[in-house]
């Protein structure tokens, strides 16, 4: 490819170490493992299909196989000239002479291949990520289940608001943290076209069957539309998109997670494997894994805007703006977010609730105060907004007596109002379980609402398992169909 008939002359040096690196190595190995089972898929079609002489193509296939078996070795020394396809293409053609190792781009260019390429490399990350997230949830649900009784007070604006349970919290995360896995499903949607066989841009005039090769690559179909199948990149941003989403919602917990450890609220103690210490002041417990997790969330959205400023305005076909520099930061944000993840599940399963300090805050900010106005309307017969405003004035009246319970200087005053309502019965325990409605952590509201995240959990995780098998089968399937075309015991194509 050094002279390709029209271009004379190799890429400069300086500009090929930019674009393709110095030397081969894993990552080169990595991606070669993925191209050559695409290569192992197409030639096997084309022989299928008559393209191609089927001896040669077992030939070829042979080179392959014997190439993957020493992880490349063969192409260790050689310089990068036009980055690793392309190495390793000459390297069949030097090996097997032109007319055996120039047939691999029979019906198909770079532009079909690295689009294919692009979602095989993303499968597995993309498992792992998916893995970890039902991990995470599962601790979530089971967490929320353990601690479904400790009350601790729900935060509006900063300020103690209601009373609630650390188990519903929880419960809250694990519900938009599912909702946010909808996003992912979906998003991996993409995942299941093959863009193998839409050439260059337009095509092939070869009689190929896109449906075999997405068969043997576990993909569920062949592309519909060459100039979409070369010139979107979608599935990346998609991705990203959702990746940051589900971040955002880990930020969050994050935040709250890191408040409540301190010493000034003291609601989460964590054992001493997930804090670290200071390099100056002996007496720190720091969470610094929580603020790991506050600042790599980030990274997925700094992926999502390089990928979309990179697709952002381009013309709608094969792009290496697109199909290279937009796809760059899709691994590392994955990776980042499969990271975190893993590091709130440590966190999550650890934590311990100090309830009593979770119960007297909740007593200490009158969380019960709503409850209170909502006795005197079911009791007293008051309109809420009436309600509101006494109960509002019984607060005031607390603190400025300082000494007195709250539940006492309320029937007090409201008696001096000429109303006679008993709020000793309202603590936030007994108010928190009251909560039934709406989706409250009331014990049935909870355990409901935790049923059925686990059913969501299941049928995700089933899915996910579902994915993964026929990933796996295809790979098996792939390499029967090479080792019988070996062996030539090899029959025509099964039926698609």
């Amino acid at each position: 490819m050094e002279n390709t008939g029209r271009i004379e002359k190799s890429v400069a040096r300086s500009a090929r170490r930019i674009l393709f690196g110095q030397e081969f190595d894993q990552d080169a190995a990595e991606q070669l493992r993925h191209i050559t089972r695409i290569d192992q898929a197409h030639l096997i079609m084309l022989s299928e299909c008559g393209i191609i002489p089927r001896d040669r193509a077992s030939q070829l296939l042979t080179l392959i196989e014997r190439l993957r078996a020493e992880n490349f070795a063969s192409l260790r020394h050689k310089p990068f000239i036009r980055g690793v396809f392309l190495l390793y293409e000459d390297h069949l053609i030097e090996t097997e002479g032109p007319e055996t190792g120039g047939i691999l781009q029979t019906a198909r260019s770079r532009n079909d291949l690295n689009a294919t390429l692009l979602k095989l490399q993303l499968r597995r990350p993309y498992l792992r990520m998916m893995e970890e997230a039902f991990r995470l949830h599962a601790i979530l649900l089971r967490r929320a289940r353990r601690y479904a009784g400790v009350t601790m007070p729900v935060y509006t604006h900063g300020q103690a608001a209601m009373p609630t349970s650390y188990g519903h919290y929880l419960g809250g995360i694990a519900t938009a943290l599912l909702r946010d896995c909808d996003g992912l499903f979906s998003a991996a949607a993409g995942m299941q076209t093959c863009p193998l066989g839409a050439g260059a841009v337009a095509g092939t005039s070869f009689p190929i069957s896109t449906a075999r090769t997405a068969k043997l690559l576990g993909f569920d179909c062949g592309p519909s539309n060459s100039i979409d199948a070369v010139a979107s990149r979608d599935l990346p941003l998609k991705l990203l998109a959702a990746g940051a989403i589900y971040a955002v919602t880990l930020s969050r917990l994050a935040t709250d997670l890191v408040q409540w450890t301190t010493a000034e609220f003291d609601f989460l103690h964590l054992p001493d494997e997930l804090v670290g210490s200071s390099s100056a002041m002996p007496q720190k417990r720091n969470p610094f894994l929580l603020e790991h997790v506050q600042g790599r969330s980030a990274a997925l959205l700094g992926a999502f805007v390089h990928a979309w400023d990179s697709t952002h305005a381009t013309p709608f076909t094969n792009s290496i703006a697109v199909g290279t520099e937009a796809v760059k930061p899709v691994f590392g944000a994955i990776q980042d977010l499969t990271d975190i993840i893993v590091l709130l599940r440590l966190v999550i399963a650890g934590a311990r609730p100090n309830a009593k300090a979770m119960l007297q805050r909740a007593v200490s900010g009158f969380t019960v105060a709503t409850a209170f106005a909502d006795r005197l309307v079911a009791k007293g017969s008051a309109a809420f907004r009436t309600a509101h405003r006494l109960i509002g004035t019984a607060v005031l009246k607390t603190l400025e007596r300082g000494a007195e319970e709250f539940p006492v200087v309320a029937s007090s005053y409201l008696e001096e109002c000429g109303i006679s309502v008993a709020f000793h019965d309202l603590n936030p325990e007994s108010v928190a379980r009251s909560l039934e409605f709406g989706g409250g952590p009331g014990p049935s509201s909870l355990e409901s609402s935790l049923e059925n995240l686990q059913k969501k959990w299941a049928s995700h995780y089933q899915q996910m398992r579902s994915q993964k098998r026929i990933w796996r089968d295809a790979e098996l399937c792939l390499d029967e169909t090479l080792q019988r075309l070996k062996s030539g015991s090899y029959a025509n194509a099964p039926s698609l």
